[in-house]
Order: C-alpha cells, then structure tokens, then sequence
C-alpha cells in the first residue's frame, strides 16, 4: 500500500488544461474467483486531416440555466441541472452518478459469466462492496479528476457542471475541496478492492493491483501531459474495456462513446480536437456509432448462434431490435437534441444482451 501511496502522491493537478477527455470510470466485475476490469469511457479521439467546418457542424447544445433547473439532474450530474449551494449535494454532483450503473451492472454480468456466484448472503454482500467499489468510489474518483481537468472546455459544452458554473470556485478546487475528494474517493476504492483481496482468499491481490491500473490509465486518460493523442493509444485504452468472458462487446463501447461526443462538438471544435464528429462530420459520425453498436451485437449474436446456443442468440437479436428502433426515432434524428433520451430508450437493452452474452459464456 505504501507503494501505492508513493506513485500517487507523485501525481500533480496542474492550473492549466490543454485538451478534454471524458474519463474512463472503473468496475471491477466479481465473479467471485474470476475478477476483471471494466474500463467505460465515452471519447475516441484521433488524428485526423482537417474536414471542412460546414461538414463537421452539428446542432448546437441546449444550454443549461444555472438557475432554475432541476435538483433531480443536480444529483445524477446530468444537463439542465439546478444550481445548488450545498456542498454536499455538489460534491455528489461531481461525481456523476448518471454514470454508476454501467459499472455496477459490469458486476453483475461479471458475475453471471463466471458460474460461480450463488445467492448466499456472503456472496451478495461480496458483490455489494465490489459495487460500491466500481461506482461510488473509483468511478466518482475519474468523473472528479475529469472535471477539473475539464473545467474550461466544460465552460462550453456543459456549463451546469459545478466548477464552470461557480458552484465551485477554482480557488476552492486548488486549495481543498476537489483535490481532496479525488484523493478519499481514490484511496476508498483501493481500500475495499484489497478487503475484497482478502475475503476472497487471493495469494495474489489481483482486485487491487486491476484497481491500481485502472486508476493510471484513468488519470493518464484525463490529465496532460500523458494523455492519448494517437488512435493507436486510443485503441490500447478501449482493451481495457471488457473483459468477462471474452471482449465481444468492445466496439460497441466505441460506438456509445460517439454517442456523447457530440454534445461535445462545438467546445473540441474550439480547441482544435479531432473527435470523430468533429474530423468526419456529424452525418457520417452517427452512421459510425451505430453501425459500431449494431453490428457488434448481431456479430455477438451469429457467434452464440454458432456456438449451437441459438436460444441466447434470439433473444440478443430481439433485444437489438429495439435499440435499431430508438436510433432511427432518436439518434439519427438529431444526436445533440435527443441524446439523453436515445441512451434512455436504447441502452436499458443492451445492457441486458450483455448480461444474456455473459450467461450464454459463464464458465
């Protein structure tokens, strides 16, 4: 643990932010004996040659009020969110928990894809603090270093957000008030990965040294001057994805990742990021995500079909349908204006077919 202490106190949040990425939160699935990683994030960006700037508009971003809004929205750290003056209610705000349920849900198929979990109050209490440790903690922990990284961009594109509404003042942020909320939130999801460690029964604490490495390729992924600037480190990043079972549904991560860059393109147009609606345009950009999106799942679902499980591979197909549905009625439509509503509709089913592809694999 000393170790760790050392490599993350050489860690520096620097005043200055040159470039916007979205973090990637961290879930660790427990399968009980079977632990893996589970890295989401939601940007692909790379270099590209310079498109036309009529190609690479898109509608521009509802802005939300900073007053006036929603408390619900405050809390998930959604847009249209009201702005609150209570700190604790801010601090939660940062954190994001609109993004907790993907990484809680990670657990949930990681444990239905290894075949060892049972209903019995020591495994579900070990799922609980895997949970907790996926979403609360070392996802809060990436949404908090990625906001301060972010603040000026997020100026732009997501102006509700705590630091650029001045819901926090930056001089609070440098002094105490961020800076110490990445730190407990960092610290508390090593904590509960090696008390995971331990319960377990590991010789080797692969929870904790998955969680040390997620926590690295999360700030590496936020914070200069490391981050990603080639599609190639980009791609290495999304291996992190998925991995229960096999990484069947990476690509289609890639696609729900375009899926947010577009309420991004006017701040990454700004400063000069190749996003892919930015370097492509935003008509072939939407083409891009679901095609990722869809033909991941139907190839996902030919394999199961292959591999003589055609009960799984129906229903996957039928939990497609929906989704292709949602893209033409939402998405398609109009990617900035009907976003929060498209992944609403749409990604309720296909985080069921993950859990279905997790069954279908189960050891």
């Amino acid at each position: 643990m000393a170790t760790v202490l050392n490599i993350f106190s050489s860690i520096r949040l620097p005043n200055n932010m040159t470039r916007r990425t979205t973090p990637p939160p961290i879930s660790l699935s427990l399968p009980l004996n079977t632990y893996c990683i589970i890295l989401s994030g939601r940007r692909l960006t790379i270099r590209a040659a310079e498109t036309d700037a009529n190609e690479a508009k898109a509608p521009a971003q509802e802005k939300a009020p900073l007053a006036g809004g929603s408390s619900f929205n405050q809390i998930l750290g959604i847009k249209g969110a009201k702005q609150e003056k209570d700190i604790w209610k801010i601090r939660v705000q940062l954190t994001k928990p609109v993004t907790w349920p993907p990484l809680v849900w990670g657990v949930v198929c990681g444990a239905a894809a290894s075949g060892n979990f049972h209903w019995t109050v020591e495994d579900v209490a070990k799922s609980l603090v895997c949970m907790m440790m996926s979403g609360p903690c070392l996802t809060g922990y990436t949404q908090t270093l990625n906001d301060w990284y972010d603040r000026e961009i997020d100026a732009i594109n997501e102006p509700y957000r705590p630091i650029p509404s001045g819901a926090i003042s930056e001089n609070e942020v440098c002094k105490l008030s961020v800076i110490t909320q990445i730190w407990v939130l960092l610290l508390g999801g090593l904590g509960l990965a090696s008390i995971l460690d331990v319960w377990a029964g590991h010789d080797f604490p692969i929870i904790f040294y998955l969680a040390i490495g997620g926590s690295l390729v999360s700030y590496i992924y936020s914070a200069p001057p490391l981050k990603p600037h080639t599609i190639a480190a980009q791609t290495e990043w999304m291996e992190w994805k998925f991995c229960f079972g096999s990484k069947l549904y990476k690509f289609a991560v890639l696609g729900i990742g375009i899926v947010n860059d577009f309420k991004s393109v006017e701040g990454d147009r700004a400063l000069g990021l190749q996003s892919i609606p930015v370097a492509f345009g935003a008509e072939t950009a939407k083409w891009i995500c679901v095609g990722a999106i869809d033909i991941t799942q139907i190839s996902v679902a030919s394999y199961l079909l292959g591999a003589g499980k055609p009960y799984y591979a129906l229903t996957l197909l039928g939990l497609i349908l929906p989704q292709v549905f949602f893209q033409f009625k939402y998405f398609l439509k109009d990617p900035v204006k009907y976003d929060v509503k498209y992944q609403a509709s749409a990604q309720p089913f296909m985080v069921l077919g993950l859990l279905v592809t997790a069954l279908a694999t189960s050891h």
